[in-house]
């Protein structure tokens, strides 16, 4: 069945395309009878507008792209969230896409998403674009004048509106904590460490050490690679009996470690205590209920979603900002409590 165009219409009704383009989108330019003439044929013939065709006339798609390393990780699901809440408030759809720790992908994803289909983009990086440090594609993004707000994993080395997490006070400020509850032996599991947010975590872990007057021990810092056996690093980290706290800085890690360390009878916290990242709906239900760090997910979507559509909405006539969002630490049954 061939699609109704506004040409159609406008032959229809004997009058121009830019008439009915105007009858349509109900402008006052146009009588009231011919318009409602005009919009009640053109939902008899199911007419529907040619978006693409609108994008490039008006030289705006009302859609944000959004690219997000990892979608298993539940502060992402959050930070998804909280974009598209705050976008559909403010007349956008999202395009969400997954680089899933890849470069290539990521880059696939920026140039299909910069070709016109999108009005800006928000992002992540993947672990590999860190590792590698190699930022070319989003360069040409910038080059290109297409609006980009980075957020979570960013890079110095691009001038575009970045949000961060105090990563480093959060690795900080949870270790402290787990040493005032008197752990001695702390280790951290990673899943990131590659990534510009778990090293930064780490140096805060390492800072709140010395702080301590804990030394430092290689062993006590587990990196896990997709390849890897959780439960074989777990059992190799704890075969010593001297670990008494884990950090894990995802959250499906945090549940997994307690996970393997109940099945090998440990006691959690009594014997070993758990702290996990991102505060999710899986730390709050399993048994005994996990400590988290808590990024604010969802208010970072929506500080991005404002800043990137003011960019857009503003021909990127304001200068670049930078926004640190502070952790929460939420503690359960997983942490003794502080004497």
């Amino acid at each position: 069945m061939k699609k109704t165009t506004l040409k159609d219409i406008a032959t229809h009704f004997g009058v121009s395309i830019s008439t009915v383009s105007k009858a349509i989108n109900d402008s006052h330019e146009i009588s009231s009878e011919l318009k409602l003439k005009i919009q009640d044929f053109a939902q008899e013939v199911h007419y529907r507008p040619n978006h693409i065709a609108l994008s490039l006339l008006k030289k705006s798609t009302k859609t944000i792209g959004v690219i997000v390393p990892n979608i298993l990780n539940y502060f992402f699901t959050q930070v998804f969230y909280g974009i598209e809440q705050k976008a559909n408030s403010r007349g956008y759809g999202i395009i969400s896409c997954i680089s899933d720790e890849s470069l290539q992908k990521e880059r696939q994803t920026v140039d299909l998403l910069s070709s016109g289909t999108v009005d800006g983009i928000i992002m992540s990086l993947s672990e590999e674009t860190q590792a590698k440090k190699d930022l070319t594609h989003l360069q040409d993004l910038i080059e290109n004048q297409i609006p980009m707000v980075m957020f979570d994993r960013v890079t110095d080395q691009l001038d575009c509106d970045k949000i961060v997490v105090d990563d480093f006070e959060a690795g900080y400020k949870t270790t402290k904590y787990l040493v005032e509850t008197g752990c001695k032996k702390i280790a951290v599991i990673s899943s990131i460490s590659n990534s510009s947010v778990g090293k930064l975590r780490v140096a805060g872990y390492q800072k709140a050490l010395k702080e301590a007057n804990i030394t430092f021990e290689d062993r006590l810092l587990v990196k896990v690679g997709k390849k890897d056996d959780l439960q074989v690093l777990i059992a190799l980290l704890i075969a010593n009996n001297d670990v008494d706290g884990i950090i894990a800085l995802d959250e499906i890690t945090a549940v997994d470690t307690l996970n393997i360390l109940k099945l090998k009878g440990v006691q959690v916290p009594d014997e070993i205590a758990v702290v996990g990242f991102t505060n999710g709906r899986l730390s709050k239900y399993v048994s005994p209920s996990l400590t988290m760090v808590s990024q604010h997910g969802k208010y970072i979507g929506e500080l991005a979603a404002d800043i990137l559509i003011d960019r857009i909405e503003h021909d990127g006539l304001m200068p670049f900002t930078t926004k640190t969002v502070k952790t929460t630490l939420i503690t359960r049954e997983s942490t003794k409590n502080i004497p």
